[in-house]
């Protein structure tokens, strides 16, 4: 009978445990999601000043060289934050990382950085490591889509 109480307690302190672990990660989720939300806004709003700047301050001829891949990568920058947003909201909503989503921001990030690259200044190497991680990613993204079919 002992016995049994004891381990009725031990259930109890070990569901409690598992209760105020999930309010913890909740919190935390919480926290992050306020935090990308401020990255969001400070990103859209570097974007509109160089935007602004680039219009007004731009000699003709001159806005389509290294003005328009900064401003594509910043475009890139805000959909990668929302990107995480969601994920963050996801988690949030079915406590579940999602794995698909993950793999997409990753490609996404990946194609930024291929979009922005200064071909000037980085080696074969990294051309290669960086082809290599798309097609990796690719694959990957591949294989989570056909298995959730």
């Amino acid at each position: 009978m002992a016995n049994r109480a004891r381990q009725l307690i031990d259930q109890f302190k070990n569901e409690t445990f598992l209760l105020r672990l999930h309010q913890f990660e909740g919190n935390i989720s919480k926290l992050l999601s306020l935090g990308m939300v401020v990255v969001i806004l400070a990103i859209v709003f570097d974007l509109a000043v160089v935007l602004v700047q680039a219009i007004f301050t731009s000699s003709p001829g001159m806005f389509l060289g290294q003005t328009v891949i900064d401003i594509f990568g910043l475009f890139l920058t805000v959909l990668i934050a929302l990107e995480i947003l969601e994920n963050i909201t996801a988690y949030l909503q079915k406590h579940v990382v999602q794995v698909e989503l993950v793999i997409a921001t990753a490609l996404t990030a990946v194609g930024r950085k291929f979009i922005i690259l200064d071909l000037t200044k980085v080696t074969g190497t990294t051309l290669i490591g960086l082809a290599l991680a798309i097609f990796a990613l690719a694959v990957s993204y591949w294989i989570v889509r056909s298995s959730h079919r």
